[in-house]
């Protein structure tokens, strides 16, 4: 299997090359057995030497935490995370792999920040967190929930932004949250259409705006791998790569 996506890669030397510029990819769900992602270690080895074999030098993998679907724990992460390490290593790929989480917007989550507990942040330091919310419908208290994450003494980094489609005709409310300190991470799939036309143009315009920090392949199975392998193609990829992108700072 890694052969074989050495031998595809190697015919693409621009694709390699773009996505080894990126470095990191810091939003994905390769962790088996946590979510709606990877379901075995195999599955998970199968789309980190996809990944691997594309030019990602690191992975930060970010499984949903959720109040009533998905009650991972940083225990249980980090113990897939270092499961999958030793698998890695063990096939000597030498990738930088490491654990975040996707933290949905609830009042679970927000009683997590207000009682101070761990929560799993990315980027050393300067503690990134990855959060998200409802597809359809906004938070009635997103701005407070900000507010407490920074209080707290992190950054929170809004995952996929241009997929939220209560959003959607609204960027100057999409962009005030930019304004609060919200630092806005677009889905590479997003820039080839694959979710919604209406995706992809929100984030044309996040990117024209130059609106966005990171890029994520939020990589759940096989089926993003191959969508991956047509993102580098996309000119609107091309002009995201020409942002200050805090990706290959990670």
């Amino acid at each position: 299997m890694w052969g074989s996506f050495k031998k595809l890669w190697g015919k693409k030397e621009s694709a390699t090359s773009s996505f080894a510029d990126l470095v990191t990819d810091m939003h994905s769900h390769l962790l088996s057995g946590l979510d709606d992602g990877a379901t075995t270690i195999e599955d998970s080895m199968e789309l980190l030497e996809a990944l691997y074999g594309m030019g990602f030098k690191k992975l930060c993998m970010t499984p949903h935490i959720m109040g009533d679907f998905y009650k991972n724990t940083p225990a249980s992460i980090r113990a897939k995370l270092k499961e999958l390490q030793e698998v890695a290593a063990s096939r000597g790929i030498e990738i930088e792999l490491s654990c975040a989480a996707e933290y949905y917007i609830d009042e679970w989550f927000f009683s997590k920040v207000q009682n101070g507990e761990e929560l799993l942040s990315f980027g050393g330091d300067r503690k990134f967190l990855l959060i998200e919310t409802s597809y359809m419908n906004e938070p009635a208290h997103l701005r407070q929930v900000i507010f407490a994450v920074q209080a707290a003494g992190y950054t929170p980094v809004l995952a996929h932004p241009e997929r939220y489609t209560y959003f959607y005709n609204r960027i100057d409310a999409l962009l005030s949250l930019r304004e609060t300190g919200v630092l806005f991470q677009v889905n590479t799939n997003s820039l080839t259409g694959y979710y919604s036309k209406q995706a992809k143009e929100v984030a044309r315009q996040l990117i024209q705006k130059k609106a966005v920090e990171f890029l994520g392949t939020d990589t759940h199975s096989m089926k993003h791998i191959k969508v991956l392998e047509r993102v580098v193609a996309e000119p609107l990829f091309q002009e995201a790569m020409k942002l200050p992108l805090l990706n290959s700072s990670l």
